[in-house]
């Protein structure tokens, strides 16, 4: 799955449901790129609409089962690459990762 997708996809997993407006604000991209990340993410029966309770022009996105699966799957993934590429560091060098992570956090979170 495309970087862009998990991206997304993790949004609705970890944020809630959103529309796509909201959506495309969060991941800093126009509307209609995220209507066609959107339709794709779709096609693959990774998230689903569901209408709006209160603007019966939009649509909210649901992650699906099927989503939450392939999202946890990629993590999954991408913890064990970080620990393939982490088991050879030192106490030192995984202590400076560590406090590097926790940097980024708060700049990111």
């Amino acid at each position: 799955m495309s970087p862009a997708r998990l991206s997304a996809l993790s949004v609705l997993v970890f944020a809630g449901p959103k529309t796509v407006s909201e959506l495309a604000v969060l991941e800093r991209v126009k509307v209609p790129t995220m209507s066609r990340l959107v339709a794709a993410m779709e096609g693959e029966r990774l998230v689903h609409r569901v209408p709006h309770g209160s603007d019966a022009r939009a649509v909210v996105l649901h992650p699906t089962a099927k989503g939450r699966r392939e999202l946890e799957r990629a993590r999954e993934l991408r913890l064990s690459l970080l620990t393939s590429l982490l088991e050879d560091a030192s106490p030192r060098e995984l202590e400076t990762v560590r406090a590097a992570a926790e940097i980024v956090d708060r700049f990111v979170l």
